[in-house]
């Protein structure tokens, strides 16, 4: 018999619109009736945490991301380019995201969220990740946090809140294991769908070449610290049971904002099976193992 677990804790990764998947991930959960008990997020994944932390299910998120478009996401910050070159703080408009984060979260301050929520940036200057909302800094809005969680170097220019300037969590955390792990729980559900190692095959459109050296060193760094967050996370028998979805997305999607479709029902088939290969170990080991052991252990 499956025992649910009285802390689910949802752990969000970043991967540009490739996060669309996460939307997926809550449809599979609702189907099981599995409710976050907590959420911890990073970049694009803070945006679709939020969302749900906010309280919104599967069916009124879905007509609110299938409005995101290029235009509002990431539209080029072509002037400053022009006129600066390599001194423009950014190749993005940083003010369109902005915006488009106020319009689509229905809640902007930490404390009026349904479900605590844990955003994880990076301090540019400190080079430390930070955590915003629950366990946290919490002076900001939840805005403010998403943005500054999204600010991807080079693409989006640096967040200021307060004293300090914030980028993308995902530049040391781009699946924050590593906070979920301060976090009491009797399971985690991780889903995946980050950077990875291999260059693009061959044909694949190729932008400036700074970006697409930018982008691979990006890449490889967070696939290689994303590997280590996961190992850690196995080894250590103390923590929770680590559900990992990794939906089967195009790994070169960030910018494919006409896939939302695609990544949403990837990120719904991954969970789906994920969750059932849960449901079959536990029936296996009828709970000797699962969650069941972890409180019979806690108990004694």
């Amino acid at each position: 018999m499956t025992v649910e677990p009285e802390r689910l804790v949802l752990v969000l990764s970043g991967g540009g619109m490739k996060a669309m998947a996460h939307v997926g991930v809550l449809r599979a959960l609702e189907e099981v009736a599995l409710v976050p008990s907590e959420i911890v997020a990073t970049s694009a994944g803070a945006l679709i945490g939020a969302l749900i932390a906010a309280g919104l299910g599967y069916d009124e998120i879905v007509p609110r991301v299938f409005g995101v478009g290029r235009s509002e996401l990431a539209p080029l910050a072509r002037m400053s380019v022009l006129v600066r070159g390599l001194s423009a703080p950014s190749v993005l408009k940083v003010q369109p995201m902005r915006a488009l984060i106020e319009r689509l979260l229905p809640v902007h301050d930490f404390a009026s969220l349904r479900y605590p929520l844990r955003v994880v940036a990076v301090d540019v200057d400190g080079g430390i990740p930070v955590i915003f909302g629950a366990g946290g800094r919490a002076e900001c809005s939840v805005v403010e946090a998403v943005l500054a969680s999204m600010a991807l170097p080079v693409y989006f220019p640096p967040v200021r809140i307060g004293e300090r300037r914030y980028v993308d969590g995902g530049v040391l955390q781009v699946l924050p294991l590593d906070v979920a792990a301060t976090v009491p729980a009797d399971l985690v559900v991780a889903v995946d769908v980050g950077p990875v190692r291999e260059a693009p095959p061959p044909g694949f459109p190729r932008g400036p070449a700074l970006l697409e050296a930018h982008d691979r060193a990006m890449a490889v760094v967070m696939a290689e610290q994303r590997a280590r967050a996961v190992e850690a996370w196995r080894r250590d028998q103390r923590r929770a049971p680590l559900v990992l979805v990794q939906p089967r997305v195009d790994p070169y999607g960030t910018f494919a904002f006409d896939r939302t479709a695609d990544f949403i029902e990837a990120g719904y088939r991954a969970a789906h099976e994920a969750l059932q290969m849960r449901a079959g170990t536990e029936a296996r080991t009828h709970g000797g193992t699962g969650v069941q052991a972890r409180r019979a252990g806690a108990a004694s």
